[in-house]
């Protein structure tokens, strides 16, 4: 497995940058993740960083060099990271839990298959045209024509995210084969909100990732202005094992099946849950709201 790969986060207008994002990857199998923790909810950048440790630690732990059903891994990983925000809100006696929205892509097998849940994005294009890209999980996304009353409505209102007293909704996709040359951007709605999908794949498809990402990222802070939200990305560039020579990319072929590299910071495993299922997410759920209850009675 080769690719070239390029992230960069800039803080914009912003007081603090809450994005957050890593890769990380084994022999035969590699995970890109991108997290924008939620404005308007406290410390959206914890959330953002232990949605990442979470799915990180998971996909160490699983990826024995690779993931044996990976849409099940996203899932599973999802909402044990949603879990762990939880459980951090609910130990520290929190009014109002941290948030954050998250796409996370596996590439294995020469395929790559993708999660996402909020509005930060997936973009794939291939021979320089856009093939596809994940659909927000915002009012405005899903309708072509918005109903009487919401005309108004910004177009940031998420209606799912991790970290809220509400299990998430969320969209895989994928398996998709790879093909030499297929570039992948994975970016908080900081580029998106000022570049236009045209602009992103255009970018994209003319140079490689390493020209390309920067330069998008310059474009959308110099368009924004003052009032920049975060712009994070990461992005790579996919090799077919016959054309390995034609960048300098990380290549796994030649570790051992044992080996695990990562740029996400590390987080305590001992505080996974192996095997989260629906009822384990409903008693995080439960957990927060009841510690909710009880601080607004102390209050009251």
């Amino acid at each position: 497995m080769k690719f070239s790969v390029f992230q960069i986060s800039r803080r914009g207008g912003r007081e603090k940058n809450e994005d957050r994002m890593g890769y990380c990857y084994t022999r035969e199998s590699g995970l890109f993740v991108l997290a924008d923790g939620m404005g308007g909810h406290p410390e959206g950048e914890v959330a953002a960083q232990i949605a990442l440790q979470t799915i990180s630690a998971l996909f160490q732990r699983q990826a024995k060099p690779q993931l044996k059903d990976v849409q099940e891994f996203l899932s599973g990983a999802l909402l044990a990271a949603h879990h762990q925000i939880l459980r951090y809100a609910t130990d520290k006696g929190m009014l109002d839990t941290p948030r954050t929205t998250l796409v996370a892509a596996v590439l294995q097998g020469g395929t790559a298959t993708w999660v996402h849940c909020g509005d930060s994005r997936l973009y794939m294009v291939r021979d320089g045209d856009l093939l596809t890209r994940t659909r927000d999980h915002s009012y405005m996304e899903l309708r072509n024509s918005p109903p009487p009353g919401l005309e108004r409505i910004n177009r940031n209102v998420l209606f799912t995210c991790l970290g809220s007293p509400t299990k998430p909704i969320y969209d895989i996709t994928g398996p998709v084969y790879l093909e030499q040359g297929d570039r992948i951007l994975l970016c908080s709605d900081g580029l998106w909100g000022t570049l236009s999908d045209e602009e992103i794949a255009t970018q994209l498809g003319r140079n490689t990732v390493s020209h390309a990402v920067p330069e998008l990222v310059e474009d959308a802070l110099r368009k924004a202005g003052d009032s920049s939200d975060n712009v994070t990305v990461i992005a790579l560039e996919w090799e077919t094992p016959d054309a390995f020579e034609s960048t300098q990319g990380v290549s796994t072929d030649s570790i051992s099946d044992d080996v695990f590299a990562s740029t996400i910071q590390a987080g305590p495993l001992d505080g996974l849950v192996d095997d989260l299922d629906d009822a384990a997410i409903e008693r995080s759920i439960a957990e927060i709201n009841e510690a909710i209850r009880r601080s607004a009675a102390r209050k009251a």
